[in-house]
């Protein structure tokens, strides 16, 4: 049982099996440091609601406290960031500054991606274009239209890209609903954070060897 037979030499040179166990050895992930748990605690709860958002924006991500954006997950597949009309967000002529819609795009893209993903990953902006189609005179809100299966990109592993469409109006509210303002695509790039890890741990090995080569030192 759990092994295979490779050689059986003729009966009249005596019976002899060389065997070799056929399960693979069992590896384990290594165990996570406290400050890599943190982290990743840290990670989910600056999606869980916009206390902690605002919290951990307020140390680590310090334009969009300033710039006031929340998040609200409507359901599952439904998501939205608001970015009020603030003085800080407004330009000269008492419009949102186009820099703010711009630049909250990736914000409000980023915290999509991290609620999806969890905080087992890093989220950086590859690409983006946005597209201004009118003066925005009031609060704006950011809503994903379009999006990769996610889910199915982290089931299969490793790094990956992932596509948004993101739809941005004024809030107006009444029977007229919102009013369109721009349109974003934006390509995110996703990288687990045990895969860094593991590369940061090769690139320090070479770096050993080559310091033990260059010594002389033969171990």
């Amino acid at each position: 049982m759990g092994s295979r037979c490779y050689y059986s030499p003729p009966p009249d040179q005596g019976f002899h099996v060389t065997t070799a166990p056929t399960n693979q050895p069992i590896t384990q992930e290594p165990r996570r440091s406290w400050l890599e748990r943190a982290e990743s605690w840290l990670s989910r709860m600056s999606t869980k609601n916009n206390f902690w958002h605002r919290l951990c924006s307020m140390v680590w991500l310090p334009y969009a406290f300033t710039s006031g954006i929340s998040m609200k997950r409507l359901d599952k597949d439904r998501f939205t960031a608001v970015l009020p009309f603030s003085r800080v967000n407004r330009n000269w002529y008492n419009a949102m500054a186009g820099a703010a819609l711009l630049g909250n795009s990736e914000v409000a893209g980023g915290m999509y991606l991290f609620g999806e993903c969890g905080g087992d990953y890093v989220v950086v902006c590859k690409e983006m274009k946005y597209r201004f189609l009118r003066p925005c005179l009031g609060p704006a809100v950011y809503r994903v239209v379009n999006s990769d299966d996610v889910k199915a990109l982290i089931k299969a592993g490793g790094e990956f890209n992932v596509n948004l469409v993101m739809e941005v109006a004024q809030l107006v509210g009444g029977k007229d609903g919102d009013r369109k303002v721009g349109q974003c695509d934006i390509t995110f790039h996703c990288t687990p954070k045990s895969m860094i890890k593991a590369k940061a741990s090769r690139l320090k090995a070479l770096e050993a060897a080559r310091a033990a080569r260059a010594s002389g030192d033969p171990s």
